[in-house]
């Protein structure tokens, strides 16, 4: 399989190639998040062929690495805007149930933005997973950022659904707490 370079290397020359090798590469992993979120097939597909004229467009300039994360970012925008566009109004969607968990952890959007910005939620946030063991932040984020339901993620960690359960319960707890200690919860 090609390297991350060759790819920029492609996607530098504008040689369609590098669209090719970039699906072959990380086609699978895109698709399966794109799925999580949007829970359509279809509209997965699309979210990633989007994903990829985003970067297609963006490269150059940009050389980003690691790639894979450079992308999977652009492919969870694309999927969040999809998602919203058509779930959003029917309540209990797998990712709406996701983030109704964690949403009581975090004051609402606009006071947090007001008081200190997205991005310094989202360095806050980074510190809060720094403190967390690395099962529970596979975990933590498995829920939170793939979308993947507790039976997903038991199987993923090898571990009951009942023990995922408790474990998001008591880290959106610490969470919480993590939160209030830095004035950021209201």
């Amino acid at each position: 399989m090609i390297d991350d370079e060759k790819i920029l290397d492609l996607f530098f020359a504008r040689d369609q190639q590098g669209i090719r090798e970039l699906d072959r590469k990380y086609g699978a992993a895109c698709r399966s998040l794109s799925c999580s979120i949007v829970n359509n097939r279809q509209d997965a597909e699309e979210c990633v062929n989007d994903a990829y004229f985003g970067a297609w467009n963006a490269i150059p300039p940009a050389r980003p690495d690691p790639l894979l994360s450079y992308l999977l970012k652009i492919v969870r925008n694309l999927s969040l805007k999809a998602y919203w566009r058509t779930e959003a109004a029917k309540r209990g969607g797998r990712y709406t149930v996701a983030l109704e968990e964690i949403e009581g952890c975090i004051a609402d959007r606009k006071t947090v933005e007001d008081e200190i910005g997205a991005k310094e939620l989202a360095r806050i946030i980074e510190g809060f997973l720094d403190t967390l063991t690395v099962e529970n932040r596979v975990i933590f984020l498995r829920r939170y950022w793939f979308a993947d339901s507790y039976q997903d993620i038991a199987a993923f960690m090898g571990l009951t659904e009942k023990n995922i359960s408790v474990r998001l319960t008591r880290i959106r707890g610490k969470m919480r707490q993590y939160l209030m200690e830095r004035e950021v919860f209201v």
